[in-house]
């Protein structure tokens, strides 16, 4: 199967609600050593880097596993993301721990099609793009769709202040 017919959860799940996306490719080795990973990929799908978000998975001491989605060019803010959350602490999984928890590897996480729900707390700006781009979950892919889709895709909350 060529890389361009594979389907990941994140794109089966999107293809049975009937919602539109457009899978972005790049070589998921061309970041390799870079000084900004994700300002590299937004580079190779053509879109700004405040438009193309990562997927942080941690959990809190409270409420268990959550998800955040923040841009690329951005950091989260740990205590900010807790409180958000509804956590006295938050932080981010060992990478260990990724896969048996979500069904993804480092830098191929979505926010789409994880093994099970978890919470998910979408940067608030992504709310102004009128397209963004997450993992489809695979490196090497990123799935460019609606704002709105995304967050009602994963019952997301939009997180402001959320950001170093």
């Amino acid at each position: 199967m060529k890389r361009s017919e594979h389907k990941t959860n994140a794109m089966r799940e999107l293809d049975k609600a009937g919602v539109a996306y457009e899978p972005r490719y790049y070589d998921p080795d061309i970041a390799e050593g870079s000084v900004s990973l994700g300002e590299t990929i937004a580079s190779a799908v053509g879109l700004p880097p405040a438009r193309v978000f990562k997927t942080l998975v941690g959990r809190g001491d409270r409420n268990g596993i959550n998800v955040f989605c923040i841009p690329v060019c951005a950091e989260l803010d740990l205590k900010r993301a807790a409180a958000v959350s509804g956590n006295k602490s938050f932080e981010l999984l060992a990478v260990k721990e990724l896969l048996p928890a979500t069904g993804y590897v480092r830098g191929g996480c979505s926010p789409l099609g994880m093994r099970k729900r978890y919470p998910v707390y979408i940067e608030a700006s992504a709310l102004g793009c009128g397209v963004m781009t997450v993992s489809a979950g695979m490196r090497g892919c990123q799935l460019a769709l609606a704002p709105d889709d995304l967050f009602k895709m994963t019952g997301a909350v939009a997180a402001e202040n959320i950001l170093r």
